[in-house]
């Protein structure tokens, strides 16, 4: 069941999106409220699943980890039981920093975080060319990040 939003939660959810490191004081004036209110509506955020983690974002140049790889996966067989595997072993990759199911192309895309191109090498092998279930992969290399974000648009939530 969805939480009903109002003005307030999404700017405490906006506010938060931005830095969610402040003290529930600071974050109580920014969005114009009481304290013990914001602390209330935080806590009913987290509760209904609105807020799933707050999460430190590491800067990937500062440790070496600098090849982003979006990488295609076509699955020979594509049952749901053969997707849920693939996506089993994904998950237990800490290279693999997204995996999503999409349609029409591919099977799944993935997002993958290594240090240099040996790495992806051995990530390759890995992942994909020791699959039995694994038909085609495509890699595409960034070569400059110009946008990352990760907040959610705040405002399609009640759209």
């Amino acid at each position: 069941m969805k939480l009903e939003l109002d003005d307030l939660d999404r700017r405490i959810l906006k506010t938060l999106q931005a830095d969610a490191s402040q003290t529930n004081q600071e974050l109580a004036a920014q969005v114009h409220a009481s304290p013990p209110t914001c602390l209330r509506r935080v806590k009913r955020l987290v509760e209904g699943g609105v807020i799933a983690r707050q999460v430190a974002l590491l800067d990937p140049d500062q440790l070496a980890s600098t090849l982003t790889a979006i990488v295609e996966i076509t699955l020979d067989r594509q049952g749901e039981e053969e997707q849920q595997a693939f996506e089993a072993i994904v998950a237990n990759e800490p290279a693999v920093q997204q995996c999503y199911r999409v349609s029409p192309g591919p099977d799944f895309v993935l997002m993958v975080l290594v240090r240099d191109m040996p790495a992806y090498h051995a990530l390759a092998h890995r992942l994909f060319a020791s699959q039995r279930n694994v038909r085609n992969v495509r890699a595409y290399f960034s070569i400059h990040r110009s946008k990352f974000e990760t907040a959610v648009p705040v405002s399609s939530l009640e759209d």
